[in-house]
């Protein structure tokens, strides 16, 4: 099987409890729970079984061995973790609008994450990877770019793949991040947007327009989420599209990330179509299912048996 790594921040997340709180006065708060949109990423790809790893940094603090301890039982390799004993493992705080908008406190590029290099230990992680995938959000310092860059340009020499999850805001794609964000997108073989995020990197104003630009630039595949919309692949076969399984919504932090990993899985094991976007729109629905970013990831047969239960059809 195909050994899969990510970089990227790892933080720990702390929630607001009531919806319409506010970050202004004292209120009541739940967590810290791991996080890190690359870290949920790879703790899902973890446990659908596949080999895999990650290049971050953490403090010497609880918040980072709650991270480690995480990862390492969803059997992530957590070896290209750096531990900085005087450095703050990073934080995110959130609340959330009466709309389901969610709005951030981040402390990431001054905490552990930011000093984030290319290690011995990263190096030969990389060296033993097949997949490299990119968080958009992850290259959030020039430490972050330098060793996102290495790691694609080394697994990409060796004949591997690359997929990327723009995951970031239109109004952020200024300055290091956005050349940084072009040169990923430029070289990955699996696109990963979401909604509008299709556009960011073509002069197309339309989704076929957009795809077609896309795939004649050498993307393999283009997989656009549409949240309650489901997800469409286009691809040398054409467009796939099914919808999306049907939940109740707790949390909706980290569904991109674990519908990105359930679909690079499986594209990687050379599933067809319809199978890996079901298996990705399965892993996205579970998600939310759960308060906290990374604990609706699930195991492979809690995946196959939801499956079977909303379609009749075993994984």
């Amino acid at each position: 099987m195909k050994t899969v790594v990510t970089a990227g921040e790892i933080v720990v997340e702390i929630m607001a409890t009531r919806i319409g709180q506010t970050f202004l006065e004292p209120g009541p708060l739940v967590g810290p729970f791991p996080s890190g949109a690359p870290a949920i990423f790879i703790d899902q790809v973890g446990r659908l079984g596949q080999p895999c790893g990650m290049i971050s940094s953490v403090g010497a603090d609880d918040f980072g061995t709650l991270n480690l301890e995480r990862l390492t039982a969803s059997g992530v390799d957590v070896s290209a973790v750096a531990v900085h004993p005087g450095a703050a493992t990073g934080s995110a705080f959130v609340r959330y609008a009466a709309d389901g908008s969610r709005a951030f406190v981040f402390n990431i590029k001054d905490s552990a994450c930011g000093l984030m290099a290319m290690t011995g230990a990263a190096e030969a992680l990389v060296d033993r990877a097949d997949h490299i995938h990119v968080m958009g959000s992850s290259l959030f310092s020039d430490g972050a770019i330098t060793v996102t860059k290495a790691a694609v340009q080394r697994i990409k020499a060796r004949g591997g793949t690359v997929s990327f999850d723009p995951n970031i805001r239109p109004e952020l794609l200024v300055g290091a991040m956005r050349e940084a964000l072009e040169w990923v997108a430029a070289r990955c073989d699996v696109f990963l947007p979401s909604g509008a995020e299709l556009f960011l990197f073509t002069a197309a104003h339309d989704e076929n327009g957009a795809v077609a630009e896309l795939l004649a630039a050498g993307r393999s595949a283009v997989v656009l989420k549409k949240g309650g919309d489901g997800a469409v692949l286009y691809d040398a076969r054409g467009r796939t599209a099914v919808p999306a399984f049907r939940v109740e919504e707790v949390d909706p932090t980290g569904a991109g990330d674990c519908f990105g990993a359930g679909f690079v899985c499986a594209w990687l094991r050379g599933e067809g179509p319809e199978e890996a976007l079901r298996l990705a729109s399965a892993c996205g629905a579970l998600a939310v299912t759960r308060k906290g970013p990374m604990e609706g990831t699930r195991f492979r047969s809690e995946i196959d048996d939801f499956i079977a239960s909303q379609t009749g059809v075993a994984a």
